[in-house]
């Protein structure tokens, strides 16, 4: 049964950084991390897929990275240079499919975690 547990949510200030990690349950297919503001759908963040393969919403490049420890079963989710604007719940996310046609529409992930909240002030 696939369960997705998200941990590492906060409160930072602008500028600094936080690690999200969410429990895979061991299974590794299409992968993303989403996330939704009060008001606002829910927008893709980073995903990765079985390959190794990642993509980046343009507002996060260069700022975030997503990566995968097969070891432990846990995908990351790295933020840096946090901004205001990144306050979200933020969401993991798994497509049981090697195939990943819409990789940051989230009606493509069957399976999401609880979420956590990440708070960025100015």
């Amino acid at each position: 049964q696939v369960q997705l547990v998200e941990s590492g949510g906060g409160s930072v200030q602008a500028g600094g950084s936080l690690r999200l990690a969410c429990s895979t349950s061991g299974y590794r297919y299409c992968m993303a991390w989403f996330r939704q503001a009060p008001g606002k759908e829910r927008e893709g963040v980073a995903h990765l897929d079985r390959f190794g393969s990642t993509m980046y919403a343009d507002s996060v490049k260069g700022r975030f990275v997503i990566s995968i420890e097969d070891a432990k079963n846990t995908l990351y989710l790295q933020m840096d240079s946090l901004k205001p604007e990144d306050t979200a719940m933020y969401f993991c996310a798994l497509r049981l499919s090697n195939y990943c046609p819409r990789p940051m529409h989230p009606v493509d992930y069957n399976h999401w975690g609880q979420g956590t909240q990440v708070t960025v002030s100015s």
